[in-house]
């Protein structure tokens, strides 16, 4: 299970991309919400408006974004969990749409997102989340 700082470094080089690419090496069954279309295009955009892409560079990582080995599950199912989660953990229901479909597929998340993954980290009972630097083995083992 992965979120969209993950997946940007896939298309982007940035720091820790080496990191992301064991992530996409490592697993068969990478799954994330489809949510993380909506927010890696939103990254790229931001790239192209501040001049580390064109926007016909961030047009074509896109287009391989789309071509990656990645199931998509729908956000909507997620949302009232990922508000619960919301209000428990204090972010954003934006990231807990991710750890409310690690929840349910029963896996971890792979994240570089440092406050997120601190925030589950001190939460027993939720997900495992997992920094992308500290990554080794699969992403998302099943229970």
């Amino acid at each position: 299970m992965v979120d969209a700082s993950v997946a940007v470094k896939w298309l982007v080089p940035e720091n820790a991309s080496d990191a992301a690419e064991r992530v996409l090496a490592a697993s068969d069954d990478l799954i994330a919400p489809d949510l993380l279309l909506a927010e890696v295009a939103n990254a790229l955009r931001k790239k192209s408006r501040r001049g580390e892409l064109t926007a016909a560079e961030a047009a074509e990582a896109f287009a391989i974004l789309c071509t990656l080995r990645l199931e998509l599950h729908s956000t909507g199912p997620l949302v009232r969990r990922a508000l619960d989660l919301a209000a428990i953990l204090d972010i954003s229901v934006y990231d807990c749409v991710y750890i409310a479909l690690a929840e349910a597929e029963g896996g971890r998340l792979v994240s570089d997102d440092k406050a997120l993954v601190a925030r589950l980290r001190l939460r027993r009972g939720l997900p495992r989340a997992v920094g992308l630097v500290s990554f080794r083995g699969s992403p998302s083992p099943r229970r």
